[in-house]
């Protein structure tokens, strides 16, 4: 493992506004640049009052101004919502204001439900374009010829780093097929993770962007001074998946003590299955599962995301996070 990175959804608590959680993520990100960390990045959600960074370029450009050497992008976003040439002109600025660190994860997922995202479309095709709209954007990136009837103003010749990212086979099949970085989300859908970090290193071609495949992976980390209280933290995002599948999404529940006087076993199950790749306990506990899990992907990267209900208690679980990355990164480093 080469880096360690973090992932932010900008989460709105129970008690809490849009304002507070967007001033959170800011201290958030500096936060995690003094630790260390490599990367920050946001999520395009659309629709949840729970996750404050819809505006995904407005908040990486945000988190950019507030910050001076950790790198800032999106993970990501979903490019069928926007045309490419939006998008580059977007990520463009961003990187024109603050070269050399910007990255610009695509999804394919809606990243919202069916009724919002034909408010976000206005139309729905029934094709799938992701791939060719992939290529497009990183187009847009490259320097224009003279007689380029379409460029992207500022954008063009910026070579803002793109990744591809999934929780299928298809994210891995593409990211393979361009020669890009790939990221899983293994954080919420773990299920088919093997297959396609398999998939992309055994099918990547060499490109103008990558000599080699690079594969991230997405874990939960709920990391507290006690067992007790960590697994007292995680229960916030415990009943937020069971929320979503009992049709009721909400901002980030406030932890319990017992959550399965809360959660219906069956939805409590579920959101286990989803969290499962995961470190959460005390910070030697953390550390261990986060080899465990390095061990066994053996991810060039790995990013972090923990959904916490308290600010500072969040913080702190990322500070345990990073002392253990930066061991786990040390170690494989000396190997």
């Amino acid at each position: 493992m080469q880096r360690y990175s973090i992932l932010d959804l900008s989460p709105v608590p129970e008690g809490s506004t849009t304002a507070t959680a967007l001033s959170q993520t800011v201290d958030l990100a500096q936060h995690a640049e003094a630790l260390g960390y490599h990367r920050f990045w946001l999520a395009e959600h659309h629709n949840m009052v729970g996750i404050a960074s819809a505006a995904t370029a407005v908040v990486v450009g945000q988190v950019a101004a507030h910050t001076s050497r950790i790198r800032v992008g999106s993970g990501g976003i979903m490019l069928p919502n926007h045309a490419p040439l939006v998008i580059a002109e977007q990520f463009g600025t961003l990187a024109t204001l603050f070269p050399g660190r910007i990255d610009l994860g695509l999804g394919r997922a809606p990243g919202t439900d069916m009724g919002t995202a034909r408010a976000l479309r206005r139309h729905m095709d029934a094709s799938d374009t992701f791939p060719q709209d992939v290529v497009e954007l990183i187009q847009y990136f490259d320097d224009a010829p003279l007689d380029a009837q379409i460029r992207a103003v500022p954008g063009e010749g910026t070579q803002v780093p793109v990744w591809i990212l999934g929780s299928s086979l298809f994210g891995a099949q593409l990211a393979a097929y361009l020669g890009l970085p790939y990221a899983f989300a293994s954080h919420f859908a773990p299920q088919a993770l093997e297959q396609a970090a398999a998939t992309y290193r055994e099918t990547f071609r060499p490109s103008r962007f990558l000599d080699a495949p690079y594969f991230m992976l997405a874990a939960n980390v709920f990391g507290a001074d006690t067992e007790e209280e960590a697994a007292y933290l995680r229960t916030s995002q415990q009943q937020a998946f069971a929320n979503l599948r009992l049709g009721r999404p909400g901002k980030l529940p406030r932890p319990v003590r017992n959550i399965a006087d809360i959660v219906p076993a069956p939805y409590l199950a579920s959101a286990e299955e989803a969290l499962s790749i995961s470190a959460t306990g005390t910070p030697a506990m953390v550390r261990e599962q986060l080899r465990t899990l390095v061990d066994r992907y053996q991810p060039d990267e790995m990013i972090v995301t923990g959904m916490i209900h308290d600010h500072a208690a969040r913080k702190r679980s990322f500070a345990i996070a990073a002392e253990a990355l930066r061991d786990l990164t040390r170690t494989a480093q000396a190997a």
